[in-house]
Parts: structure tokens; sequence; C-alpha cells
């Protein structure tokens, strides 16, 4: 019986160049706010052109994997995040299907959905996922939270939006489209 894998050699390498990102942006890129333990990130941004570009898998499990590289650099993981990243990679990438890239079109429809998918995928993890999870697991305040998960919905969705955006549409650019190839006599 054969073993069919939905993972080929170009997801894995996606997984790990996205992993890798996703590493280097969390770690060297973040951006300090006033909110205490939280940081503006645009690695969010990066691995959500891998979900459109390779879909819902790949980009999270290079959002589990990077963030976890990233908190443990920087000295133990913290669970509740590093799942919440995966998660927001899984929702992003399912938008894969809605934002054909491939075609190397990349409108205003293509803009608002991903915008409009990225948001509420920030919003389930930040909000949902990651305050649930830090009440479950490490016993967090509430109020605390509340700060924690409504600014890092805020901030990450407006660096998705622009690093996302910007990414997605430059990588349109690069798609050739069908039948624009002549054969020349």
């Amino acid at each position: 019986m054969e073993n069919k894998s939905k993972f080929t050699i170009k997801s894995i390498v996606a997984i790990g160049i996205g992993a890798a990102l996703f590493f280097v942006l969390g770690r060297f890129v973040s951006i300090p706010t006033p909110i205490p333990n939280t940081t503006a990130n645009i690695q969010y941004g990066v691995l959500s052109v891998f979900g459109i570009i390779f879909g819902p898998a790949v980009s999270m499990i290079a959002g589990f994997i990077g963030h976890t590289l990233a908190d443990l650099s920087w000295g133990s993981p913290w669970w509740s995040w590093i799942i919440a990243s995966g998660v927001f990679g899984l929702i992003v990438g399912l938008a894969k299907k809605a934002i054909n890239i491939e075609s190397g079109k990349f409108g205003l429809r293509e803009i608002i959905i991903f915008n409009v998918v990225q948001v509420v995928a920030h919003g389930v993890c930040w909000v949902g996922v990651a305050t649930v999870l830090d009440v479950l697991i490490y016993s967090e305040p509430i109020e605390k939270l509340v700060a924690q998960s409504l600014g890092a919905w805020g901030m990450n969705a407006v660096t998705t939006a622009i690093v996302g955006t910007l990414l997605l549409f430059a990588y349109s650019k690069t798609v050739t489209k069908a039948g624009s190839l002549q054969k020349e006599d």
C-alpha cells in the first residue's frame, strides 16, 4: 500500500524557511510597546504570506516551530502564545482557497479577503486561544490578559495588514499569468 503524504519536499522546505523567518523576525525585530510582555510583531505578516502561498498546514507548523524557537532563545517557551501562533497560521492558511495568489491576481477583492481573515484570525488567537490557555495553563489573572490580548490583536493586525499585504502584492507580480507566454515563430 502506497503512503500518500500531503507534505512534499517543497512544503517541508517552506516550513523550514517560514519557521526560520518567524524566529529571526520574532527574536530580533519585535517592536516594544507600553503593554508588559507584549510587542508589535512583523513576523505574522510573513507567516500569513506562507499561509496564502502554501496553505494551512505549512503556516501552522512554521508558526508553531518559529514561535517555539523564538521563545526558547529568550529563556523558556510560553506555550499558550506558541499554540496561538500555530492557530493563526492555520486560519490564515485556510484563506488560500479564497485567494488564488498563483493566478497572479492580488487586487482589491483579494486584499479585502486577506485582511478580513487576518484580523479575525488575530482576534481568535490573541483574545481567544492565548487568553484561555494563559488562564488554564499559567493561572494568569484575566485583568492582566485583557490589555495584553487586545494589544496583541490590534498591533499584530496592523503589522500583518501592512507587511502581509505588501508582500502578497509583490509576490503576485512575480507570478507568470496563464496565457501570458506566447510561442515565437
